[in-house]
């Protein structure tokens, strides 16, 4: 699946454009605590403290294409168009950037930014050195940061990036680093890979700028996203890192060995085996810094293991009624039936590993899912379940979309529709493609100025952004700072809304806070809550009750999610594990988990 970036503007304006000018005062002062890091547990995302959050956002690309730079900052200035996101309720934006770009900032020679409008007015007549006389007001004032001190000259790529992240900080906005194509390139995401392999039949046609004629390697992959995040170690702006959009390829007829061109997900230690090349970028991150949530999308093709065929067997299409498909397909970066098996394993374990998927409607591909009167269970049946939804039903990791959307054609709107309000449902995490107006098959939530949202598209999106439920306050992932001017801060919420009016995760239950420093969550009429179960005796142990709180709760399960999960830190005490292991084969595992939750639900009863 393509999603071309049809460039809306080339260079920069001249001071006559009409563009939107800084506004007279800056945001204010920022949170610099650096206590916003998050942690997995199960299926869901939690703060420092063990607050659940929910990462609901958009996609603003432009660091991924030759102008080095996000789109519509020649028509916009930076501090109206984070302020008009934030007020809006997203919080937190996926941005999409280059391997090429982190290279030349890696490097010392960062590449300079085209297709923007920066320029402040001198206070007073400035005069040269030649005496020449510069008067006031000669220059304009838009994306003032952008500029050094003579109110002109262009920043370089890094310096621009750096205040672009300060600017999200200061906004409440937290800040998703997707890797989306090797070099720099309005289309480069077409390229399968998160390197340039020697040989790779489209390595010359993708092959741009700075790289013309050179390989991107694997080594270039790692190193260049490790070194950003070892940048922004100290710093909460940035949460989270997407190792790679879009891993693709589909198999080809001939040959009897596995093509070293396209992704593939399995135990080996090939560099195009996604499943060994992300777990070495993470563990590449986690050690500079272990707070960075990692993000893994999926593939494009699986082979049909349960029927005998493997990564060496060639694809081949249906064009006769006796032909019997061999792979299964998926978008682009929406295969993850690989996680079921061999899932992204780093050192340090499984607490910062979050999958990200993509999904579409009807109005980027045709997929065989949308050939009949589709719904929600439908979707499920034929697609979604077996390729992703599984991993947040069966309570393995998060999730998190990162890419939806579409045009408001009725089949897609529908889909949509029927997305949004399953990631409701199922507190999946999710970042909307996309504010740019420019992405060809999808369009966008701003029109082509980046100013004016599109009112029925952004209705549809903003009941998925993470929100008070009574008040509709928009809630932030920052601990001290609101988001934008009609939100609160995570910190807020927490503090006085949770556990009255609640928010619209899960669909409508009360937040709470599950760790040891938590306050019980009240419950409403208007709300559904989980109750608590007497836990039964059973020998010399409490079933379930692997806090030894006497009671087998929804917090037991989270726990021995955890250990499950591979996770060293609960805390959790001898007996603990003995309460907690329900299958009694002297480990606690998802087996465990699986009828620990069958029980909580009434559908289980220990024997």
């Amino acid at each position: 699946m393509a999603l071309a970036a049809v460039i809306a503007a080339g260079g920069t304006l001249s001071p006559a454009s009409t563009v939107l000018q800084s506004p007279a005062l800056s945001a204010s002062a920022a949170d610099d605590t650096n206590d916003d890091w998050l942690h997995a547990e199960g299926s869901r995302l939690f703060d420092k403290d063990g607050n659940e959050v929910w990462l609901t956002g958009a996609n603003w690309f432009g660091m991924n294409c030759t102008e080095n730079i996000p789109h519509g900052l020649y028509a916009v200035d930076l501090d109206f168009m984070l302020s008009n996101v934030a007020d809006h309720g997203v919080n937190i934006i996926r941005f999409p950037i280059s391997t090429e770009l982190l290279l030349s900032w890696m490097n010392g020679a960062p590449l300079p930014v085209s297709s923007v409008n920066a320029s402040y007015d001198p206070p007073v007549d400035k005069v040269g050195e030649d005496g020449t006389i510069t008067k006031a007001g000669t220059y304009g004032d838009i994306n003032r940061y952008f500029v050094e001190s003579d109110g002109k000259t262009l920043k370089n790529s890094m310096d621009i990036f750096d205040v672009i992240m300060k600017k999200c900080k200061e906004y409440g906005i937290k800040a998703l680093i997707d890797v989306h194509s090797p070099a720099s390139h309005n289309s480069g995401h077409n390229y399968t890979l998160w390197y340039y392999q020697d040989g790779a039949e489209d390595a010359d046609n993708m092959a741009v700028g700075h790289f013309s004629g050179e390989q991107i390697t694997w080594d270039d992959w790692i190193d260049s996203i490790t070194w950003l995040a070892k940048k922004y170690a100290n710093d909460d702006t940035i949460i989270a890192y997407d190792l790679k959009n879009e891993p693709h390829g589909k198999r080809g007829y001939s040959g009897d060995t596995c093509p070293t061109t396209i992704a593939k997900w399995d135990d080996s230690t090939d560099k195009n085996n996604w499943k060994y090349s992300a777990e070495q970028c993470a563990n590449s991150i986690l050690a500079v810094n272990p707070n960075a949530l990692i993000l893994v999308e999926g593939i494009e093709q699986s082979p049909m293991f349960d029927q005998g065929y493997d990564w060496n067997t060639p694809d081949q299409w249906i064009s006769q009624p006796t032909d019997k498909p061999k792979w299964y397909g998926a978008w682009w970066g929406g295969n993850l039936r690989g996680v079921r098996d061999l899932p992204i394993s780093p050192k340090s374990g499984k607490t910062q590993i979050v999958y990200s998927p993509h999904d579409y409607g009807p109005s980027v591909y045709p997929q065989t899912w949308f050939d009949k009167d589709f719904t929600e269970e439908t979707l499920l049946d034929d697609y979604w379940r077996d390729t992703w939804a599984y991993i947040n039903e069966e309570n393995i990791a998060p999730l998190l979309i990162g890419e939806w959307g579409g045009k408001m054609e009725p089949a897609n709107k529908k889909w949509m529709e029927l997305l949004r309000d399953y990631m409701i449902r199922h507190h999946i995490n999710h970042t909307f493609w996309c504010l740019n107006p420019n992405s060809g098959d999808t369009e966008g939530l701003l029109d082509t100025q980046f100013t004016n949202w599109d009112e029925a598209k952004y209705a549809l999106f903003e009941e998925s952004l993470w929100q008070t439920q009574q008040s509709g306050k928009y809630i932030g992932l920052d601990h001290q700072k609101a988001l934008g001017k009609n939100g609160i801060s995570l910190g807020e919420f927490y503090a006085s809304y949770a556990s009255t009016e609640g928010s619209n995760l899960d669909g409508g239950t009360i937040g709470g806070n599950h760790g040891s420093t938590a306050t019980t969550p009240t419950t409403t009429t208007t709300t559904t809550t989980t109750t608590s179960t007497e836990p039964t005796p059973i020998g010399d142990f409490v079933w379930g009750d692997a806090d030894c709180s006497g009671t087998a709760d929804v917090l037991d399960a989270v726990m021995v999610a955890r250990i499950a999960s591979e996770d060293t830190s609960t805390g959790i005490t001898d007996q603990g594990k003995k309460n907690a292991d329900v299958t009694q084969d002297g480990s606690v595992k998802s087996d465990d988990l699986s009828l620990l939750l069958k029980f909580l639900a009434g559908k289980y009863t220990p024997t």
